[in-house]
């Protein structure tokens, strides 16, 4: 009897392993397209804005949103920093309607409109992007990517649907970069379902040492292991994550550590970060690798675009030695 019951719970315990080994994956969007084409949920989303107030919408799949209210406005646009309202609900067709203690909205594709904080609003959607957006790399520039080929990276390709981007996953052949400017564009897919770092995942690797995170983070708090952190080290100063499948990108100055002539380090390496044009991290140190990293050490180092597992391409990558 117990051993029958020994193989009954064995025979279970499998089954039930087998059946979370073949759960199916969130779906992930490469294009508009695609996200619409799966139903209503991509153009739901988004960032929404009226007078002194800024609202962003989030996707969480299986018709589920999440709206956060900003007062004054949006991220980098007015908001004040003051504590966020968030609300989550149900879409019901094409609308959504939310409700929390004073607050009670409701969104449609192209407006979101209700009555909470200071009294009564009517939001509009707004499609923000970067002033730098679309930047030509000066005539000093060390082209690294410009959509023709890939040849300077070691392990680069193109995406998979031919559009001439570049895949993550790849560090540049050349490795002795120290100090310079970057420029970087970049796409996140639309992964309504995706959680935490399973949500775009990417990184953009000074010297292959310090990562600058890269992720679907829109919406979010703005913590260092998300879009904008020096990962794991410093958060930035505001969350300026657009939604996924906008066009965004960074623009970063970067000083490499400095040591001395019996290899001693006697500064360490030093970052600005502008995310979307907004200055999220200024004249900030990093102390040491971030996860991952290369040691330090004099030597210089690539510029890694990092595959974590998520489908995330880049474009118009370029930077100026100083």
């Amino acid at each position: 009897m117990k051993l029958s019951f020994l193989l009954t719970a064995l025979v279970t315990a499998a089954s039930l392993g087998l059946a979370a080994d073949a759960r199916p994956k969130p779906a992930t969007y490469l294009t508009e397209a695609e996200a619409r084409a799966a139903g209503p949920d991509f153009d739901l989303q988004g960032e929404f804005a009226g007078d002194k107030l800024g609202a962003q919408v989030i996707a969480l799949g299986n018709d589920t949103f999440r709206v956060v209210f900003l007062n004054g406005g949006l991220p980098g646009a007015g908001w004040d920093k003051s504590p966020k309202v968030e609300i989550e609900a149900k879409r019901d067709g094409e609308k959504v309607a939310f409700e929390k203690e004073a607050w009670k909205a409701t969104l449609t594709k192209d407006a979101l409109s209700g009555e909470g904080g200071r009294g009564k609003f009517s939001l509009k959607k707004v499609q923000r992007a970067s002033p730098t957006l679309g930047a030509k790399a000066p005539a000093d520039a060390v082209v690294l990517f410009d959509g023709s080929n890939c040849d300077a990276f070691a392990g680069g390709h193109f995406d998979e649907l031919g559009r001439k981007l570049l895949a993550s996953g790849s560090k540049t052949k050349q490795n002795d970069f120290q100090d310079y400017t970057l420029h970087v564009e970049f796409l996140l897919p639309f992964k309504p379902l995706g959680r935490g770092q399973d949500r775009a995942n990417s990184g953009v690797y000074m010297q292959d040492r310090y990562e600058v995170q890269v992720l679907d983070s829109f919406g979010l708090a703005g913590r260092n292991n998300e879009c904008g952190g020096i990962y794991s080290k410093t958060e930035p100063s505001v969350n300026m994550c657009l939604p996924p499948l906008v066009w965004q990108n960074y623009d970063i100055d970067f000083t490499a550590a400095k040591f001395d002539g019996e290899g001693k380090k006697t500064r360490n390496a030093v970052i600005t970060v502008k995310l979307n044009g907004v200055t999220i991290h200024d004249k900030v140190e990093i102390a040491g690798p971030t996860g991952g990293g290369k040691k330090e050490d004099p030597t210089g180092g690539a510029i890694q675009l990092q595959g974590h597992g998520n489908p995330v391409f880049y474009r118009n990558v370029w930077l100026v030695k100083k």
